[in-house]
This record gives structure tokens, sequence and C-alpha cells, in this order.
């Protein structure tokens, strides 16, 4: 009888009663116990590209900036038609025609209510030129030749940029010193001079926009060069790359399996301010007369031929002054939110308390 009464004691009530239900107390510490270890495997299911998504989405002025710019580029291409493919606009940006109104924008975004004419395009919303085009097709026109040349530019100032500084930072010794020479050489001379002067001769040999994208992205990539250089230096001391290495892999193999992939945030983050860039300089070269020449069209050739109207009929000059600052600041921004999505700790936050906390040691 003892030795029952002790093993009843021991075994507890719970354990008594096999069918009694567990109180409120334990239910919260098994929820808060599930809970803790769902939040540590969703954490631990997360891949790096999967946070840098997550953190990207969440960078609000990169997001507004993406739906702006997909919204002018959507436009421009589809407005007008590109590569022979008609767009759903009726006026040709070649088609002249009779200035109706001074060549006012019919454009009417001010409601009746208060005291505007209604929300309302009409035939001509951004106007008309000197000889009557529709100045909404010929902006248009010149949005799809900027936007081209700034993609080619950034596209081949960052291959040709990642190319050099991967090689400097690789191989070191001459290779290092001869390539990075080079790259001050190329510092050095003013851009806007040497673009100024290639862009010409460029356009004297050919006046298709790519001879011009061409020069300028033979003319950009030294600052994404160093810092590629930069990275590389400091992950070939990485035990990957010495296994890889060690284990006979080609230096090609190397250079683009394991090292250039872990410097994409970099790489990808430049190529972004360098069409945003691109854009400036291409508009820079235009309006000084440099850069693309008729029958081409760019934002900044349309500048430079209407800027004697800028007191009289302004609009000639406003829209794609917009249309390049709208362009510039949302690639820009776009820049910033990839550069805080791939490295965090660049963020505002982030530098912000770093200051409080040095300034507070």
């Amino acid at each position: 009888m003892s030795k029952h009464r002790d093993n009843d004691e021991l075994r507890g009530p719970s354990d008594m009663n096999p069918e009694t239900p567990p109180n409120d107390q334990q239910l919260v510490s098994l929820v808060e116990v599930e809970d803790a270890e769902l939040a540590r495997k969703e954490g631990e299911s997360k891949s790096q590209s999967q946070l840098v998504r997550r953190r990207f989405l969440n960078h609000k002025a990169a997001m507004i900036s993406s739906v702006v710019l997909v919204v002018i580029t959507l436009t421009a291409f589809t407005s007008i038609g590109f590569a022979g493919i008609p767009g759903w606009w009726s006026k040709s940006y070649m088609m002249s025609g009779t200035v109706i109104n001074g060549g006012v924008p019919t454009l009417s975004l001010w409601p009746t209510f208060l005291g505007g004419n209604g929300i309302n395009i009409g035939e001509n919303p951004f106007g008309q030129d000197n000889t009557g085009k529709d100045y909404f097709a010929l902006v248009m026109r010149g949005t799809q030749k900027s936007i081209i040349i700034a993609v080619v530019v950034g596209g081949l100032s960052t291959f040709i940029g990642a190319i050099v500084g991967a090689l400097a930072g690789y191989f070191r010794g001459w290779v290092d010193e001869v390539l990075m020479r080079l790259t001050d050489l190329f510092i050095v001379i003013p851009l806007l001079v040497l673009a100024a002067v290639l862009g010409q001769l460029a356009g004297s040999i050919s006046s298709s926009i790519f001879a011009l994208a061409l020069v300028l992205g033979l003319l950009t990539w030294t600052g994404l060069a160093r810092l590629v250089r930069g990275e590389i230096l400091s992950l070939r001391e990485r035990e990957y790359v010495a296994a890889a290495q060690a284990m006979g892999s080609k230096t090609s193999r190397v250079i683009f399996k394991h090292l250039l992939p872990n410097t994409i945030g970099v790489i990808v983050v430049n190529a972004t301010f360098a069409i945003a860039g691109a854009i400036l300089l291409e508009t820079a070269l235009s309006y000084l007369g440099f850069g693309v020449v008729a029958p081409e069209s760019s934002l900044g050739l349309l500048i430079s031929q209407y800027q004697n109207a800028f007191t009289n009929r302004p609009w000639l000059f406003w829209w794609p002054g917009m249309l390049i600052v709208a362009i510039a600041l949302s690639v820009n921004f776009l820049g910033d939110g990839l550069r805080d999505a791939f490295d965090p700790r660049q963020t505002k936050k982030t530098r912000r308390r770093s200051k409080k906390e040095e300034a507070n040691a």
C-alpha cells in the first residue's frame, strides 16, 4: 500500500488522470513555444535574395520611383510605337499641321468645381511646335532615345568597370598598376570635355544614337572599376577562394564563379547610378550641340532646339525638362533602395544610430 501511495505522489495530478485537460497557463506556454519555433524556422528559411527583395519592397521611395519610371517608359514606347510596332497615339512626330491657338497645350487637370476646365487631354496635350507638330509625340520620341542611350551606357560601363576591377583586384602586381593608372588617366581628364570631343567625332562618323552611347559607355566605367577592385581585393583572401584555387579551378572560373557574384550588390547599385548619370550627361552634350544630332532626337536635343521659346512658349522647354528630372530622380531613388537592400548598414536609420552611439561614446 505504501509503495502505491508513493508512486501516486510522484506521478502528480495530471499523471493520475490522463483525461484531465491542461490549464490556461500550460496552453499559453505551449503557444509561445510553437510561435518561437515557427519564427525561428521562418528566419532560417529565408535566403539572401529573399531578404534583399523584402528590404527593397519596404523602401517606399524606391517603390514610388519604380512606378514612375515604369509609367514613363511604357508611355514613351507604347504611345507612338517602336521598331515598326504602331502605338495608340494617333498623331505622328513627323507630321506637320496648322498651329491651333498658338500651340498652347490642351491638357487640363484642374477640375471644374475648382474653377478649371475639367480633366481633359485634348488634341495636343503637350502643345505644338513652330511647324504644327504634335509636341507630345516629339517628347515621347525623345524620351525613347534618351532611355535607350542611358540603358546602353549603363550596361556597357558596368560591364567594362566590373571586368577591369576584377582583373586588377585578382591579379594585383603589374596588372593592377597598369589598369589603375589607365583608370586614373580617364578620371583626371574632365568627363564633359572628353565626352564632347569624342561625341562630336562619333556624330561626324555616324548620326546613330548608338555611336554616342558607345562613346559615353567607354568613358564612364572608372568609378565602378575602383569599387569592384576594392571588393575583389578583400574577397580573394577568403577560404573558399583558396579552396577553389587548391582544387585547380581556372582563373576565369574563380573570377566569374566565386568573386564577381559576391560583388553583385555593388555592381547593380552603381549600374543604376550610371544610368541616371548617362541621362544627365547626354542632356548636357545635346544641349551644347555635341550629343544627339538631327534627324535623331532626344530630350536634351529638344531643350536645345526650343530654348529660345522659353519666354513666349515655355511649355516647349518644360515638358522635356520635367521628364529629364523625373527619370533621373526615379533612377537615383531606385539605386538608393537597391543599396539599402543589399547593404542594410547603409540605411539612414542605421547611420543615425551609429552617429548617436559615437556621440554617446
